[in-house]
């Protein structure tokens, strides 16, 4: 699997993970015995590699493969890496020999910035865990993490459960929406896309009825989250979560959405006006626009507006004809082309997986991409990318070359046509492989800071960046045509297309701001002034503006608290900075080459080894304010006055 010899059959994770901690003590010791240098943070750095080598492997294994067995082993094998991580981050004497480097301030002044800011991150990582503390406060911090790792999980479980209730509570006529259990009908989420007021309504209210445990499992979450940040020194988890970000800290994220909130509010007043009319006019009797309304509504009215029926789409996007978009787009931008590599046996899990080669015209191969682009049953839903190995310098020179895998949930080609991706589908691909490049390019000397392994809040940007390549019609012309008659895909559909994800969009802007905001209130001071429920009215009052429905807890559904506890405000601003570029560096010519290395120098190089607000700062040659960030998501929003004159 992956190349990797002990990965044969499930028990090679057993295997690999022996090997692992086998070298993980060796190096541990090496480490202790060090003295200060330059070679400490590469035997940390090492450390780090030897783990991560079987447990980012391990990490995908366990979601993505067919075979339940493999799955099983790698969920041990991450548990016990875990495990392993957690008592390295409170073994003293290991903080130790990094402590003495961090104090050698003769020794830190040699060292180049991306060794130092690599010795600090991990400082930052004992920190983190409480090894400054005495015994017993080391050990409450260690009980802590562990208790927090397994609320997560009964949360994110909590989270998905359907929610059970009597079918003679629901009209006759709209039962057959939901599955039906004996006497019970079982809601599992919110058809939002159902035409039905009803049955949203019903679903809105069903789903989302507050569940006891649930309930008591995220106050303990966030008390714990809590408790730890202050036992290791930080006001709130908040603090904590967003040292090491472009934002830095709370009070900024709090501005930036406050202000983004502001400028929103009118646009979004205007969004609720014509949904509220477009439901007048589809449901006369009962007009008043509610939070199971929006999706559903926004939707409708871009329809309407503009005729964006994927099928009409989907024709000019087959699979290959995308693939070869983007080959041409790094080609011209970065000098990188992207080759299908035959697999040997057993390398991959699956036999529609296609592995690609991504080689730099003078500098060679780069890594490889594994493409697992198609449903099969089982395979989670999300698309998504995986680190499986980062790129790193070993120590006889040679460059560890990254993998990665992309994920994603395409329709498997039929008999008379190739596979074909709905626009979503196309953008989603497109972003996807922003993640890959910057895996790529971000070629770090050290593994802990490689690629994507950076600040939350700026590992999104290469991503949407590309999503802007993805809506430009100067990029979507060079490879969009039609599959049979290699007929290209017409201008006003492009631009129609760009044009309707502007309908609602800022009152769909307003949702994530709310999202955003009431994430950061949980993690912000404590005790809570009030209940997580009342939390919730209050803010989606203030920062959302449809009303909150009594008997109703959406908080207890936020799936993301677990992942991006105090930092969902990342989408919102990596999405301004995106934005930035893009309208800067990239919107004269999509395909300019010199700026394509500017961003590569700039943005993708350094990993998570600079500082994110740095690395924005060169590329942008100037400090973006957070009113900056603002403009750009707000300005992203207005109509495109050519298309508007077009479609008039």
């Amino acid at each position: 699997l992956f190349g990797v010899p002990e990965l044969s059959c499930p028990e090679g994770f057993q295997e690999a993970q022996d090997k692992a901690l086998q070298e993980s003590e060796q190096l541990v010791q090496k480490a202790c015995s060090t003295p200060p240098g330059p070679e400490t943070v590469m035997i940390f750095d090492q450390l780090s590699d030897a783990l991560c080598r079987v447990a980012d492997l391990a990490d995908f294994v366990k979601i993505a493969h067919p075979d339940f067995a493999f799955r099983e082993a790698a969920e041990e094998a991450c548990r016990n890496i875990g495990t392993v991580v957690e008592k390295l981050n409170t073994d003293v004497e290991l903080c130790q020999s990094l402590r003495r480097l961090l104090a050698d301030e003769v020794v830190m002044s040699s060292l180049d910035p991306e060794t130092r800011r690599v010795a600090e991150l991990f400082m930052f990582d004992f920190e983190i865990s409480g090894i400054h503390l005495d015994e017993e406060k080391r050990k409450k911090a260690v009980n802590l993490n562990v208790r927090i790792l397994d609320l997560c999980n009964e949360f994110l479980t909590g989270a998905h459960l359907p929610n059970k209730i009597d079918k003679n509570v629901l009209p006759e006529h709209i039962r057959y929406n939901f599955t039906a259990e004996g006497n019970y009908l079982q809601v599992a989420g919110l058809h939002a896309d159902c035409p039905d007021d009803l049955v949203r309504e019903a679903a809105y209210k069903i789903f989302l009825y507050p569940n006891a445990e649930q309930l008591s499992r995220l106050e303990e979450l966030l008390a714990s989250r809590n408790s730890l940040a202050q036992l290791v020194g930080y006001d709130t988890f908040a603090h904590r979560a967003l040292q090491g970000t472009m934002a830095k800290t709370p009070e900024t994220v709090t501005q930036f959405l406050e202000k983004l909130s502001d400028q929103l509010s009118k646009r979004t007043q205007k969004d609720f006006e014509m949904m509220t009319k477009m439901k007048m006019k589809l449901n006369p009797q009962n007009s008043k626009l509610m939070p199971w309304d929006h999706p559903y509504y926004s939707g409708v009215l871009r329809a309407e507006r503009y005729n964006i029926d994927p099928g009409l789409y989907c024709p000019f996007f087959s699979l290959g004809a995308c693939m070869e978009g983007l080959d041409s787009l790094f080609s011209r931008l970065l000098g990188i082309s992207l080759y299908a590599e035959q697999t040997q046996r057993g390398e991959v899990w699956s036999e529609d997986v296609r592995k690609l080669a991504v080689v730099h015209e003078t500098e060679g191969l780069l890594g490889y991409i594994y493409c697992d682009f198609f449903q099969r049953p089982d395979k989670p839903h999300q698309d998504c990318h995986f680190t499986v190995r980062g790129g790193r310098l070993r120590e006889n020179g040679e460059y560890q070359l990254p993998v990665v895998v992309l994920m994603l949930s395409l329709p498997h080609s039929t008999r008379g046509a190739p596979t074909l991706l709905s626009p979503g589908m196309m953008e989603n691909l497109f972003h996807e492989m922003g993640h890959a490049m910057h895996s790529m390019l971000g070629r770090t000397r050290y593994q802990h800071v490689t690629g994507t392994r950076c600040p939350t809040d700026f590992a999104e940007v290469p991503s949407i960046l590309m999503e802007y390549f993805a809506n430009d019609y100067r990029v979507v012309n060079q490879f969009a045509k039609h599959y049979k008659t290699g007929q290209p895909l017409p201008k006003n559909m492009v631009s129609r297309l760009c044009e309707s994800k502007k309908v609602c969009a800022a009152a769909d802007m307003q949702l994530q701001v709310f999202y955003a905001a009431l994430d950061q209130i949980y993690h912000g001071k404590h005790p809570l002034k009030k209940s997580t429920t009342e939390i919730l009215e209050e803010t989606q009052e203030k920062f959302y503006g449809l009303p909150y429905v009594p008997n109703t807890a959406w908080q207890l559904r936020f799936s993301h608290l677990v992942g991006y506890g105090a930092k969902y405000y990342s989408y919102l601003m990596s999405r301004a900075v995106a934005s930035m570029v893009w309208k800067q560096c990239f919107a004269q010519d999509p395909f300019d080459r010199a700026m394509g290395e500017r961003y590569r120098r700039e943005m993708l190089a350094h990993g998570g080894g600079k500082e994110p607000i740095l690395m924005v700062q060169g590329m942008l040659q100037k400090s973006p304010s957070v009113e900056d960030f603002v403009d750009a998501l707000v300005s992203d929003l207005d109509q495109d006055f050519e298309t508007f004159i077009m479609d008039s």
